[in-house]
């Protein structure tokens, strides 16, 4: 463990006090669980932001093809083939 020193405000020191008393543990694992909690939910996108994005990918799904797919898989070989051979050329 690391001994670390925050400034919190008496509000949250008397919530984190509460809380350790009435679960019955150490002020200290209150705090790492709190902490552990909410870095698992900051990675989750909101609700709404996660429906704005699927209502995005559906609109560009639905929309209309504005090339053939022939065209499309064409360009795709040739990038696949200069990526292939280009690279650094290192002299002999």
């Amino acid at each position: 463990m690391v001994k670390v020193t925050y400034t919190l405000d008496e509000a949250t020191v008397s919530e984190i006090r509460r809380t350790a008393q009435r679960l019955g543990r150490p002020q200290s694992q209150v705090v790492r669980e709190a902490v552990a909690e909410y870095a698992a939910r900051a990675d989750r996108l909101p609700e709404r932001e996660r429906l704005r994005a699927l209502a995005a990918l559906e609109r560009l799904r639905q929309s209309p093809r504005r090339r053939p797919a022939a065209a499309v898989d064409a360009e795709l070989r040739a990038i696949r083939r200069a990526r292939r051979s280009a690279g650094r050329r290192t002299p002999a």
